[in-house]
Order: structure tokens, then sequence, then C-alpha cells
């Protein structure tokens, strides 16, 4: 089943973008939540025309995002954690825990667009994750895990 996606949908694609899923799936959740709509021919064109005019706005927000791409680049990030025997965290580190961090840094992010590669983290070392500022620019960070003062 084709769909057209009317907002973001997580681990499947953006707003406007045609995707291809399980009939049960496109019928029982993604069009009864208002998350897609049947992509038809009359629905395509509309949406072609949509994007056109668009284009033209999404510069000014392309930029913003490639300069914030480039601070994010340059930031240092540390998350301490309670570390027990060997660097093995007690619990674990996810992406809100990043997304925490990087608030207290200054950049307030939505925690859906801040994944960390390989999810949760459980050793204390250095780890990459991903910030997707737009559906063209998706910027890699790397942070370190290090122990915590009171563990």
């Amino acid at each position: 089943m084709e769909l057209i996606l009317i907002n973001d949908v997580p681990n499947l694609g953006f707003k406007d973008d045609i995707v291809s899923v399980k009939n049960g799936y496109g019928r029982n959740f993604l069009i009864p939540q208002g998350l897609a709509i049947l992509a038809t021919d009359s629905a395509k064109k509309i949406l072609n025309e949509n994007i056109k005019q668009r284009e033209f706005k999404e510069k000014k927000v392309i930029e913003d995002a490639k300069k914030l791409e480039k601070k994010l680049s340059k930031l240092d990030i540390k998350i301490p954690a309670k570390v027990g025997k060997a660097g093995k965290l007690f619990g674990s580190i996810s992406n809100n825990d990043l997304n925490d961090e990087l608030t207290k840094l200054g950049y307030d992010f939505d925690k859906n667009i801040v994944s960390i590669r390989g999810g949760l983290i459980k050793k204390v070392g250095n780890y990459t994750a991903n910030i997707r500022l737009h559906r063209k620019i998706i910027v890699e960070i790397t942070f370190e895990v290090v122990k915590s003062e009171d563990s």
C-alpha cells in the first residue's frame, strides 16, 4: 500500500514522503491516526505542487540547520553515570539522557530527532549519535560516557 505521510513517523519517513507499507499498518494505524493519506494520482500531483512551492521557503531553514550542524560537531559532551566494576553502568544511557545533556548546553531538541547508534549504552566510553535537523541534514555527534564523581 502506498501512502503519503502527513506528519513525520519515526522509523518510517518524513512529512510528505511517499512510503510503501503493509495494508494492515496503513489501514489500521497510519490513516486513522491522521499520519498518512492514500497516495492516489491526484494526491501525488498536489504533493508535487506543494513541494515546489515549499522549496523556496526551505532554503533559509536548510541554511540555519547547516550553521547549527557546525556548532554541534564542535561540542565536547560528557555524560556522567554511576559505574560499577569493569566500567559497566548501573542502568543505561538513552536518547533522553543525551537530549537532556544537550538541553543543559543550550540546544533544545525534540527527543525524537536524537538517536544513539546501537541503542542503549551500558558501558563507559566514546559513542556517536545522530541528530536529524532537517530531512536532508543529519548531524553525527560524538560524546563520552564518564564515571560520575559520586559512584
